[in-house]
């Protein structure tokens, strides 16, 4: 059983750190300096995928399956999305209006300030 977990671990370690390379292949501008990240993202992802598929790994993902986890992950990851897409839109609401708060807020300081001719 602690096999099992170990891998699992290194598992969900090898994709945590494919998707920061992926993120930062995204994140920076030059094709040269990215096509490594992006290669080396997809490298591990491919290990991962590898370390998984073993028949104790798959035998486990099986007892996984059945035990009913998967309805959580949906409800899980449902509730997710949702948190994601309320918080993309409070910001695009509120941005506009701090906007405006901070213009205000500027010309009530202008407007305190002698004027020097």
């Amino acid at each position: 059983m602690i096999a099992v977990i170990a891998n699992f671990l290194v598992i969900v370690g090898l994709v945590i750190y494919a998707f920061t390379l992926f993120a930062e292949y995204h994140s920076r501008g030059r094709w040269a300096k990215n096509i490594t990240g992006l290669l080396a993202g997809m490298g591990m992802l491919v290990l991962a995928i590898g370390l998984l598929l073993t028949p104790r790994n798959v035998i486990v993902l099986l007892q996984i399956a059945h035990s009913g986890a998967s309805a959580v992950l949906v409800w899980v990851s449902t509730s997710l999305l949702l948190a994601a897409i309320a918080a993309f839109g409070a910001i695009t609401y509120w941005r506009p209006l701090r906007l405006r708060y901070e213009r205000e807020i500027e010309s009530d300081l202008h407007r305190e300030l002698p004027r020097i001719r």
